[in-house]
């Protein structure tokens, strides 16, 4: 022995590694203190086809509620709370497709805030029966209108019911863009030591685009920061907003991005597929949006000669959108 400390082993090179010197599990005390600081990882294979050029995709469904969304919700209760806009006996409602509802119903069973969820009535059944589970109260609107009717019915209940709900509107909430300005912008710099060249991802509320990108930007202006849309009004890409058919949310600025990606629901769910069977990472039909915007980027960009490090966000697990056995309190075997 030469008396020098053992060096880690690779976590490949066998089952009988022992963890590298250091590595304690976190000790929290609040789930919420578990949201952000996810993981990226690197694109590996689908890279291959991209020479010259490294792909990334942050883990965001590494949030203890399983998307994205945790950041935004956490954010805009801390700050409601922090202003005292919701008063004893109010309920918190907000319009949601799914992932927002989630968070909220994690984030507010965390702080003994009710929620009041209004959502399309034809979400995925996952998203309807996780939320219940948190003992939220869920108000359906029209299948037919998607995010804009759920937008609408939640603005009607709080004219008529103004003493019984705090509606904070994601869509036109700063603190949900600033949940990713101070979260995930850095953390995505830090993690690629400053050497990200372009940051895309999905235009939904806008919130992740649009704090994120202001971030990068300002660490760098070099940093390219692109949108993805549908490319039709009628898609199949949960999540993302088509915004010349929409109501644009007032938090979304056009002037922030350097340019916009028209996404086809096939190309999105064709990805989806792919990570899946390429790269292990089971992810929704969105975050397939999300890496084939990257990988179209990363395909020009090689094709020029050029190199990049681009980052996207993978925002969910694809077994949010599976219709699972119902979860029963009694089961008849």
């Amino acid at each position: 022995m030469d008396g020098s400390p053992p060096q880690p082993m690779s976590p490949h090179s066998g089952s009988n590694t022992q963890d590298p010197p250091g590595r304690v599990p976190r000790r929290v005390d609040s789930i919420t203190d578990l949201i952000g600081n996810t993981p990226l990882v690197r694109l590996g294979r689908i890279e291959r086809e991209c020479p010259g050029v490294e792909l990334w995709a942050k883990a965001e469904y590494c949030n203890p509620g399983g998307s994205v969304k945790d950041r935004a919700a956490l954010r805009i209760i801390e700050d409601a709370r922090a202003r005292g806009d919701i008063k004893p006996g109010m309920r918190l409602i907000d319009s949601t497709s799914g992932n927002t509802g989630v968070a909220y119903a994690m984030v507010g069973a965390t702080f003994g805030i009710p929620i009041t969820l209004v959502m399309p009535e034809n979400v995925s059944a996952p998203r309807k029966q996780v939320t219940t589970a948190y003992g939220v109260e869920i108000i359906y609107s029209s299948p037919f209108e998607g995010s804009d009717g759920a937008i609408r019915l939640a603005h009607k209940l709080v004219e008529e019911h103004p003493d019984r709900y705090y509606y904070p509107d994601q869509y036109s909430n700063p603190s949900n863009p600033l949940a990713h300005y101070h979260g995930t912008g850095v953390e995505i710099w830090e993690q690629t030591g400053g050497r990200i060249t372009h940051f895309v991802t999905g235009i939904g509320t806008s919130g992740t685009v649009m704090g994120t990108s202001r971030r990068l930007h300002e660490y760098s202006t070099s940093v390219r920061c692109i949108g993805i849309q549908p490319d039709d009004a009628m898609h199949g890409l949960e999540g993302m907003k088509h915004l010349p058919s929409s109501i644009v949310p007032k938090i979304y600025d056009e002037n922030v991005l350097d340019d916009t990606i028209w996404m086809t629901t096939e190309d999105g769910w064709d990805m989806a597929e792919r990570l899946a069977e390429e790269e292990g990472l089971f992810v929704g039909h969105s975050s397939g949006g999300n890496v084939a915007g990257a990988l179209a980027i990363a395909r020009e960009l090689s094709k020029r000669g050029q190199s990049g490090v681009i980052v996207t966000i993978l925002c969910d697990r694809g077994d949010r959108y599976f219709a699972p056995m119902k979860w029963e309190k009694d089961y008849v075997w």
